[in-house]
Protein backbone atom coordinates (compact mmCIF):
# COMPACT_ATOMS: atom_id res chain seq x y z
CA UNK A 1 0.00 0.00 0.00
CA UNK A 2 1.19 3.54 -1.27
CA UNK A 3 1.52 6.13 1.35
CA UNK A 4 1.88 8.76 -0.71
CA UNK A 5 -0.24 10.20 -4.02
CA UNK A 6 2.96 11.16 -5.82
CA UNK A 7 7.12 10.55 -6.08
CA UNK A 8 9.51 12.80 -7.81
CA UNK A 9 13.23 11.72 -7.59
CA UNK A 10 16.04 13.69 -8.83
CA UNK A 11 18.03 16.40 -7.96
CA UNK A 12 15.86 18.68 -5.16
CA UNK A 13 16.58 22.43 -4.98
CA UNK A 14 15.88 24.14 -2.19
CA UNK A 15 16.63 27.41 -1.18
CA UNK A 16 19.33 26.86 0.85
CA UNK A 17 21.16 23.57 -0.38
CA UNK A 18 21.17 21.07 -3.55
CA UNK A 19 19.70 17.45 -2.63
CA UNK A 20 21.56 15.04 -4.77
CA UNK A 21 19.35 12.11 -5.17
CA UNK A 22 16.65 13.21 -3.73
CA UNK A 23 13.12 13.03 -4.05
CA UNK A 24 9.66 14.94 -3.09
CA UNK A 25 6.86 13.28 -1.72
CA UNK A 26 3.04 14.65 -2.09
CA UNK A 27 -0.22 13.81 -0.40
CA UNK A 28 -3.64 15.27 -0.35
CA UNK A 29 -1.81 18.29 -3.03
CA UNK A 30 0.31 18.78 -0.32
CA UNK A 31 4.39 18.57 0.03
CA UNK A 32 4.21 15.10 2.78
CA UNK A 33 7.97 14.71 2.61
CA UNK A 34 11.37 15.65 0.89
CA UNK A 35 14.51 13.48 1.63
CA UNK A 36 17.04 11.83 0.04
CA UNK A 37 17.72 7.90 -1.14
CA UNK A 38 15.84 5.57 -2.02
CA UNK A 39 12.50 7.21 -2.77
CA UNK A 40 9.41 5.47 -1.09
CA UNK A 41 6.35 4.02 -2.75
CA UNK A 42 3.36 5.85 -4.52
CA UNK A 43 0.44 5.47 -6.59
CA UNK A 44 2.46 8.02 -9.07
CA UNK A 45 6.03 7.53 -9.20
CA UNK A 46 8.68 9.18 -10.78
CA UNK A 47 12.35 8.43 -10.99
CA UNK A 48 13.82 10.96 -12.83
CA UNK A 49 17.64 10.35 -12.82
CA UNK A 50 19.27 14.13 -13.35
CA UNK A 51 16.48 16.05 -13.73
CA UNK A 52 16.15 19.04 -11.61
CA UNK A 53 13.17 19.45 -9.25
CA UNK A 54 12.21 22.83 -8.02
CA UNK A 55 9.41 24.63 -5.91
CA UNK A 56 7.22 25.91 -8.82
CA UNK A 57 8.03 29.70 -9.88
CA UNK A 58 6.10 32.26 -8.81
CA UNK A 59 6.18 35.21 -11.50
CA UNK A 60 5.65 38.32 -9.80
CA UNK A 61 5.04 40.78 -12.96
CA UNK A 62 2.39 39.41 -15.58
CA UNK A 63 0.06 41.83 -17.66
CA UNK A 64 -2.31 39.23 -19.01
CA UNK A 65 -4.30 41.99 -19.89
CA UNK A 66 -2.65 44.66 -21.42
CA UNK A 67 -4.20 44.29 -25.12
CA UNK A 68 -7.55 43.91 -25.53
CA UNK A 69 -8.62 40.28 -27.60
CA UNK A 70 -5.27 39.16 -27.33
CA UNK A 71 -3.66 36.94 -24.52
CA UNK A 72 -5.55 36.62 -20.98
CA UNK A 73 -5.40 34.35 -18.92
CA UNK A 74 -6.20 31.36 -20.98
CA UNK A 75 -3.31 31.84 -23.00
CA UNK A 76 -0.67 33.71 -20.13
CA UNK A 77 -1.39 30.41 -17.83
CA UNK A 78 -0.76 28.09 -20.38
CA UNK A 79 2.60 29.66 -20.85
CA UNK A 80 3.30 29.73 -17.53
CA UNK A 81 2.16 25.96 -17.27
CA UNK A 82 4.69 25.63 -19.90
CA UNK A 83 7.33 27.37 -18.42
CA UNK A 84 7.07 25.74 -14.69
CA UNK A 85 5.04 28.78 -13.06
CA UNK A 86 2.90 27.76 -11.08
CA UNK A 87 1.35 30.88 -9.89
CA UNK A 88 1.39 34.35 -12.13
CA UNK A 89 0.84 37.75 -10.14
CA UNK A 90 -1.29 39.49 -12.82
CA UNK A 91 -0.54 43.26 -12.67
CA UNK A 92 -3.65 45.95 -12.73
CA UNK A 93 -3.12 47.94 -15.89
CA UNK A 94 -5.57 46.31 -18.25
CA UNK A 95 -7.26 47.35 -20.93
CA UNK A 96 -10.47 48.92 -20.08
CA UNK A 97 -10.32 48.34 -16.55
CA UNK A 98 -7.87 49.99 -13.64
CA UNK A 99 -8.40 47.21 -11.34
CA UNK A 100 -8.48 50.01 -8.10
CA UNK A 101 -11.54 49.37 -6.54
CA UNK A 102 -12.85 46.31 -4.49
CA UNK A 103 -15.20 45.74 -7.19
CA UNK A 104 -12.36 45.42 -9.86
CA UNK A 105 -10.34 42.98 -8.25
CA UNK A 106 -13.64 40.97 -7.78
CA UNK A 107 -14.47 41.29 -11.17
CA UNK A 108 -10.87 40.16 -12.06
CA UNK A 109 -10.92 37.35 -9.84
CA UNK A 110 -14.29 35.76 -11.28
CA UNK A 111 -12.63 36.48 -14.77
CA UNK A 112 -9.18 34.84 -14.48
CA UNK A 113 -10.94 31.76 -12.19
CA UNK A 114 -12.87 31.00 -15.44
CA UNK A 115 -9.84 30.93 -17.43
CA UNK A 116 -6.97 30.23 -15.38
CA UNK A 117 -4.80 27.10 -15.46
CA UNK A 118 -2.32 27.36 -12.88
CA UNK A 119 -2.44 29.59 -9.57
CA UNK A 120 -2.81 33.58 -9.68
CA UNK A 121 -2.66 36.41 -7.47
CA UNK A 122 -3.49 39.97 -8.00
CA UNK A 123 -2.03 43.47 -7.82
CA UNK A 124 -4.33 46.53 -7.11
CA UNK A 125 -3.54 49.99 -7.90
CA UNK A 126 -5.47 53.37 -7.50
CA UNK A 127 -7.23 56.06 -9.56
CA UNK A 128 -5.11 59.43 -9.05
CA UNK A 129 -8.65 61.25 -8.68
CA UNK A 130 -9.59 59.20 -6.28
CA UNK A 131 -6.28 59.03 -4.59
CA UNK A 132 -5.81 56.83 -1.39
CA UNK A 133 -9.71 56.24 -0.97
CA UNK A 134 -9.74 52.49 -2.46
CA UNK A 135 -6.63 50.84 -0.40
CA UNK A 136 -8.13 48.83 2.41
CA UNK A 137 -11.33 47.76 0.50
CA UNK A 138 -8.54 46.26 -1.80
CA UNK A 139 -6.53 44.99 0.52
CA UNK A 140 -9.98 43.14 1.63
CA UNK A 141 -10.91 42.34 -1.46
CA UNK A 142 -7.51 40.12 -1.42
CA UNK A 143 -4.80 41.88 -3.63
CA UNK A 144 -0.92 40.42 -2.67
CA UNK A 145 1.02 44.02 -3.02
CA UNK A 146 0.12 47.46 -5.04
CA UNK A 147 1.70 48.46 -7.88
CA UNK A 148 2.24 52.38 -8.82
CA UNK A 149 4.39 54.28 -11.45
CA UNK A 150 6.72 57.24 -11.54
CA UNK A 151 5.92 57.47 -15.15
CA UNK A 152 3.16 57.87 -16.83
CA UNK A 153 2.03 56.01 -20.17
CA UNK A 154 -1.69 56.69 -20.49
CA UNK A 155 -3.37 58.75 -17.95
CA UNK A 156 -6.29 56.62 -16.99
CA UNK A 157 -4.96 52.94 -17.84
CA UNK A 158 -1.13 53.37 -16.41
CA UNK A 159 -0.74 57.13 -14.85
CA UNK A 160 2.17 59.21 -13.28
CA UNK A 161 1.69 59.01 -9.52
CA UNK A 162 3.09 62.37 -8.15
CA UNK A 163 5.52 62.33 -5.44
CA UNK A 164 3.12 63.84 -3.18
CA UNK A 165 0.32 61.30 -3.84
CA UNK A 166 2.82 58.31 -3.88
CA UNK A 167 3.44 59.61 -0.15
CA UNK A 168 0.20 59.39 0.33
CA UNK A 169 -0.97 56.29 -0.74
CA UNK A 170 2.64 54.55 1.06
CA UNK A 171 1.22 55.94 4.17
CA UNK A 172 -1.91 54.28 3.49
CA UNK A 173 -0.95 50.68 2.60
CA UNK A 174 2.14 50.76 5.33
CA UNK A 175 -0.55 49.52 8.35
CA UNK A 176 -2.18 46.89 6.23
CA UNK A 177 1.64 45.57 5.64
CA UNK A 178 1.43 44.79 2.17
CA UNK A 179 4.41 46.00 -0.35
CA UNK A 180 4.02 48.99 -2.63
CA UNK A 181 6.04 48.47 -6.26
CA UNK A 182 6.63 50.97 -8.31
CA UNK A 183 7.32 51.49 -11.82
CA UNK A 184 10.70 53.56 -11.31
CA UNK A 185 11.25 56.66 -14.54
CA UNK A 186 10.82 59.97 -13.73
CA UNK A 187 8.52 61.07 -16.17
CA UNK A 188 10.25 64.61 -16.66
CA UNK A 189 13.70 63.76 -17.42
CA UNK A 190 12.15 60.46 -19.91
CA UNK A 191 10.72 63.33 -22.09
CA UNK A 192 13.40 65.60 -21.74
CA UNK A 193 15.60 62.97 -22.90
CA UNK A 194 12.76 61.60 -25.90
CA UNK A 195 12.31 65.43 -27.19
CA UNK A 196 16.71 65.46 -27.66
CA UNK A 197 16.35 62.20 -29.42
CA UNK A 198 13.39 63.44 -31.70
CA UNK A 199 15.51 66.40 -32.58
CA UNK A 200 18.45 64.80 -33.20
CA UNK A 201 16.66 62.30 -35.84
CA UNK A 202 17.44 59.39 -33.90
CA UNK A 203 14.98 56.95 -35.16
CA UNK A 204 16.41 53.25 -35.31
CA UNK A 205 16.79 50.57 -32.30
CA UNK A 206 19.54 53.46 -30.59
CA UNK A 207 16.29 55.68 -29.94
CA UNK A 208 14.70 53.82 -27.04
CA UNK A 209 17.72 53.35 -24.91
CA UNK A 210 18.36 56.80 -25.32
CA UNK A 211 15.72 58.35 -24.09
CA UNK A 212 15.63 56.50 -20.73
CA UNK A 213 19.68 56.73 -19.72
CA UNK A 214 20.36 55.28 -16.77
CA UNK A 215 19.63 58.49 -14.33
CA UNK A 216 16.16 58.45 -15.11
CA UNK A 217 15.96 54.80 -13.33
CA UNK A 218 18.02 55.43 -10.44
CA UNK A 219 16.71 58.73 -9.50
CA UNK A 220 13.19 57.28 -9.34
CA UNK A 221 14.29 54.59 -7.23
CA UNK A 222 15.77 56.79 -5.06
CA UNK A 223 12.29 58.74 -4.84
CA UNK A 224 10.34 55.03 -3.91
CA UNK A 225 12.69 53.92 -1.22
CA UNK A 226 13.00 57.25 0.57
CA UNK A 227 8.91 57.55 0.22
CA UNK A 228 8.79 54.11 1.91
CA UNK A 229 11.45 55.12 4.56
CA UNK A 230 9.48 57.88 5.54
CA UNK A 231 6.33 56.32 5.89
CA UNK A 232 7.09 53.25 7.02
CA UNK A 233 5.67 51.35 3.55
CA UNK A 234 7.74 48.19 2.37
CA UNK A 235 8.81 49.71 -1.12
CA UNK A 236 9.66 47.37 -4.28
CA UNK A 237 11.15 48.47 -7.46
CA UNK A 238 9.72 46.21 -9.91
CA UNK A 239 11.95 46.35 -11.96
CA UNK A 240 15.89 47.66 -11.83
CA UNK A 241 18.08 47.44 -15.10
CA UNK A 242 21.15 48.38 -13.82
CA UNK A 243 23.79 47.46 -11.06
CA UNK A 244 23.45 51.04 -9.47
CA UNK A 245 19.84 50.50 -8.51
CA UNK A 246 20.72 46.94 -6.69
CA UNK A 247 23.37 49.28 -4.38
CA UNK A 248 20.92 51.81 -3.58
CA UNK A 249 18.31 48.83 -2.44
CA UNK A 250 20.63 47.43 -0.31
CA UNK A 251 21.93 50.32 1.05
CA UNK A 252 18.15 51.31 2.08
CA UNK A 253 18.40 47.50 3.60
CA UNK A 254 21.01 48.00 5.65
CA UNK A 255 19.48 50.95 7.42
CA UNK A 256 16.97 48.94 8.38
CA UNK A 257 13.84 49.89 5.83
CA UNK A 258 11.80 47.32 4.01
CA UNK A 259 13.31 48.37 0.64
CA UNK A 260 13.18 45.13 -2.04
CA UNK A 261 13.82 45.47 -5.95
CA UNK A 262 12.82 42.87 -9.01
CA UNK A 263 14.99 41.99 -11.94
CA UNK A 264 13.35 40.95 -15.14
CA UNK A 265 14.88 38.06 -16.82
CA UNK A 266 15.60 39.90 -20.21
CA UNK A 267 18.02 42.01 -18.15
CA UNK A 268 19.90 38.96 -16.92
CA UNK A 269 19.65 37.69 -20.77
CA UNK A 270 19.91 40.11 -23.53
CA UNK A 271 21.71 43.70 -24.05
CA UNK A 272 21.70 46.15 -26.15
CA UNK A 273 24.40 46.27 -28.39
CA UNK A 274 23.68 42.33 -29.63
CA UNK A 275 19.86 42.38 -28.90
CA UNK A 276 18.11 45.28 -29.20
CA UNK A 277 20.35 46.10 -32.64
CA UNK A 278 19.19 42.64 -33.85
CA UNK A 279 15.73 42.69 -32.68
CA UNK A 280 14.40 46.03 -32.73
CA UNK A 281 10.95 46.68 -31.50
CA UNK A 282 10.86 43.31 -30.17
CA UNK A 283 13.02 44.25 -27.57
CA UNK A 284 12.01 47.38 -26.71
CA UNK A 285 11.21 47.36 -22.49
CA UNK A 286 10.73 49.85 -19.69
CA UNK A 287 13.26 50.12 -18.51
CA UNK A 288 15.23 49.55 -21.53
CA UNK A 289 17.43 46.48 -22.24
CA UNK A 290 21.50 47.97 -20.82
CA UNK A 291 24.94 46.89 -22.21
CA UNK A 292 26.03 43.60 -22.04
CA UNK A 293 28.66 44.91 -18.91
CA UNK A 294 25.33 45.95 -17.26
CA UNK A 295 23.51 42.51 -17.80
CA UNK A 296 27.03 40.45 -16.17
CA UNK A 297 26.62 43.48 -13.41
CA UNK A 298 23.43 42.42 -12.71
CA UNK A 299 24.73 38.58 -12.38
CA UNK A 300 27.10 40.03 -9.61
CA UNK A 301 24.27 40.75 -7.49
CA UNK A 302 22.12 37.91 -8.55
CA UNK A 303 25.17 36.23 -6.65
CA UNK A 304 25.68 38.92 -3.97
CA UNK A 305 22.06 38.50 -2.97
CA UNK A 306 21.23 41.94 -3.85
CA UNK A 307 18.10 40.77 -5.88
CA UNK A 308 15.03 40.26 -4.15
CA UNK A 309 13.11 38.71 -7.05
CA UNK A 310 13.22 37.44 -10.72
CA UNK A 311 10.37 37.91 -12.98
CA UNK A 312 9.60 38.15 -16.14
CA UNK A 313 6.95 41.20 -16.87
CA UNK A 314 5.51 38.96 -19.01
CA UNK A 315 3.11 40.78 -21.66
CA UNK A 316 2.04 38.83 -25.33
CA UNK A 317 1.93 42.07 -27.70
CA UNK A 318 0.36 41.14 -31.17
CA UNK A 319 3.39 41.43 -33.47
CA UNK A 320 2.27 43.91 -35.53
CA UNK A 321 2.83 46.71 -32.16
CA UNK A 322 6.51 45.13 -31.94
CA UNK A 323 7.51 45.71 -35.36
CA UNK A 324 7.75 49.01 -36.57
CA UNK A 325 11.11 50.67 -37.98
CA UNK A 326 10.52 53.76 -35.63
CA UNK A 327 12.20 52.39 -32.56
CA UNK A 328 10.14 54.44 -30.16
CA UNK A 329 6.87 53.69 -31.79
CA UNK A 330 6.73 50.00 -30.83
CA UNK A 331 4.46 49.21 -27.75
CA UNK A 332 7.22 48.34 -24.73
CA UNK A 333 7.32 44.70 -23.41
CA UNK A 334 8.01 41.45 -24.05
CA UNK A 335 6.59 37.56 -23.70
CA UNK A 336 8.55 35.38 -21.07
CA UNK A 337 6.69 33.02 -18.97
CA UNK A 338 7.37 30.03 -21.14
CA UNK A 339 11.44 30.34 -20.78
CA UNK A 340 12.29 32.08 -17.38
CA UNK A 341 13.05 29.20 -15.55
CA UNK A 342 15.37 27.57 -18.00
CA UNK A 343 16.81 30.96 -18.93
CA UNK A 344 17.50 31.79 -15.20
CA UNK A 345 18.81 28.32 -14.61
CA UNK A 346 21.37 28.20 -17.88
CA UNK A 347 22.65 32.02 -16.84
CA UNK A 348 23.18 30.89 -13.05
CA UNK A 349 25.35 27.79 -14.58
CA UNK A 350 27.23 29.49 -17.25
CA UNK A 351 28.44 31.83 -14.57
CA UNK A 352 28.80 29.62 -11.38
CA UNK A 353 25.95 30.63 -9.39
CA UNK A 354 24.41 28.54 -7.19
CA UNK A 355 20.84 26.96 -7.80
CA UNK A 356 19.76 27.74 -4.94
CA UNK A 357 19.00 31.16 -6.10
CA UNK A 358 16.76 29.93 -8.33
CA UNK A 359 14.53 28.39 -5.94
CA UNK A 360 14.49 31.76 -3.69
CA UNK A 361 14.63 34.20 -6.29
CA UNK A 362 11.46 32.72 -8.22
CA UNK A 363 9.59 30.62 -5.50
CA UNK A 364 10.24 31.68 -1.61
CA UNK A 365 11.15 35.37 -1.87
CA UNK A 366 8.46 35.97 -4.09
CA UNK A 367 5.76 33.76 -1.80
CA UNK A 368 7.34 35.84 0.84
CA UNK A 369 7.12 38.85 -0.59
CA UNK A 370 3.03 38.42 -1.48
CA UNK A 371 2.75 37.23 2.07
CA UNK A 372 1.21 33.76 0.29
CA UNK A 373 4.27 32.14 1.92
CA UNK A 374 1.36 29.89 4.19
CA UNK A 375 1.00 28.28 0.57
CA UNK A 376 3.01 28.97 -1.99
CA UNK A 377 6.81 29.03 -2.38
CA UNK A 378 8.87 26.10 -0.85
CA UNK A 379 8.95 22.49 -1.13
CA UNK A 380 8.37 22.55 2.61
CA UNK A 381 5.78 19.85 5.09
CA UNK A 382 2.51 21.37 4.84
CA UNK A 383 2.69 23.85 1.84
CA UNK A 384 1.30 23.28 -1.84
CA UNK A 385 2.86 20.87 -3.84
CA UNK A 386 4.01 23.02 -6.81
CA UNK A 387 6.73 21.70 -8.69
CA UNK A 388 8.74 22.34 -11.68
CA UNK A 389 11.35 19.70 -13.36
CA UNK A 390 13.90 20.47 -15.64
CA UNK A 391 15.84 17.74 -18.28
CA UNK A 392 19.28 18.15 -19.46
CA UNK A 393 17.92 17.98 -23.07
CA UNK A 394 19.17 20.82 -25.10
CA UNK A 395 16.91 22.49 -27.42
CA UNK A 396 16.85 25.86 -29.33
CA UNK A 397 13.73 27.98 -28.06
CA UNK A 398 10.94 28.73 -30.80
CA UNK A 399 8.30 30.13 -29.13
CA UNK A 400 5.92 29.58 -32.72
CA UNK A 401 6.99 25.64 -32.68
CA UNK A 402 5.73 25.19 -28.79
CA UNK A 403 2.37 25.97 -29.35
CA UNK A 404 1.81 27.37 -25.65
CA UNK A 405 2.07 31.48 -26.72
CA UNK A 406 -0.73 33.40 -27.88
CA UNK A 407 1.90 35.05 -30.30
CA UNK A 408 4.53 33.46 -32.28
CA UNK A 409 7.21 35.72 -31.62
CA UNK A 410 9.71 35.83 -28.90
CA UNK A 411 12.97 37.85 -28.22
CA UNK A 412 14.63 34.92 -26.76
CA UNK A 413 14.09 33.04 -30.06
CA UNK A 414 17.08 31.30 -31.21
CA UNK A 415 18.75 30.95 -27.88
CA UNK A 416 20.50 27.71 -26.78
CA UNK A 417 18.56 26.46 -23.44
CA UNK A 418 20.92 23.30 -21.57
CA UNK A 419 17.69 22.42 -19.82
CA UNK A 420 14.37 22.52 -20.33
CA UNK A 421 10.98 22.29 -18.46
CA UNK A 422 9.60 18.69 -18.62
CA UNK A 423 7.07 18.86 -15.83
CA UNK A 424 4.79 21.15 -14.08
CA UNK A 425 2.47 19.93 -11.18
CA UNK A 426 0.09 22.70 -9.25
CA UNK A 427 -0.93 21.36 -6.04
CA UNK A 428 0.41 18.01 -6.78
CA UNK A 429 -1.74 17.85 -10.21
CA UNK A 430 0.61 17.85 -13.42
CA UNK A 431 -0.56 20.64 -15.43
CA UNK A 432 2.29 20.16 -18.13
CA UNK A 433 4.09 17.15 -19.56
CA UNK A 434 7.00 18.40 -21.25
CA UNK A 435 4.41 18.71 -24.64
CA UNK A 436 1.64 19.26 -23.97
CA UNK A 437 -0.39 21.33 -21.02
CA UNK A 438 -3.23 19.25 -19.49
CA UNK A 439 -4.48 21.81 -16.89
CA UNK A 440 -7.83 22.58 -18.20
CA UNK A 441 -8.90 26.52 -18.05
CA UNK A 442 -10.58 27.42 -14.64
CA UNK A 443 -8.39 24.72 -12.99
CA UNK A 444 -6.16 27.44 -11.71
CA UNK A 445 -7.06 29.49 -7.86
CA UNK A 446 -7.14 32.56 -6.55
CA UNK A 447 -4.57 33.07 -4.18
CA UNK A 448 -4.82 35.58 -1.33
CA UNK A 449 -2.41 36.84 1.74
CA UNK A 450 -4.18 35.85 5.01
CA UNK A 451 -6.70 38.68 5.93
CA UNK A 452 -5.60 38.59 9.68
CA UNK A 453 -1.71 38.06 9.06
CA UNK A 454 -0.11 40.56 11.73
CA UNK A 455 1.74 43.35 10.42
CA UNK A 456 4.86 42.41 12.39
CA UNK A 457 5.33 39.45 10.29
CA UNK A 458 6.23 41.74 7.03
CA UNK A 459 9.66 40.78 5.65
CA UNK A 460 12.20 43.27 3.86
Amino acid sequence: MSDFDLVLAGTVVLPDRVVPQGFVAVQGGKVALVGQGEPPAARERHLLGRALILPGAIDAQVHSLSQKNQEDFVWSTRSAAAGGVTTIVDMPYDEGNLVCSAAAVERKVVHASGQARVDFALYGTIDPEEGSARILEQVEAGVAAFKFSTFGTDPKRFPRIPPHLLNAVFAAIAPTGLTAGVHNEIHEMVDAYLAEVRAAGITDWRAHGASRPPITEVLAMAEIYETGAATGCPAHVVHCSVGRGYELAARYRGEGHAATVEACIHYLTLDEEHDVARLGGKAKINPPIRPRAEVETLWRHVAAGNVTLVSTDHVSWSEDRKTDPEMLKNASGVPGLEVMVPLFVKGALERGVPLTWAARLMAENPARHFRIDHVKGALTVGRDADITVLTPEPLVYDAAASGHNVVGWSPYNGIRLPWRTAGTWVGGRQVFDGTRVLAEPGSGAFVRPPVTRPIAERSA
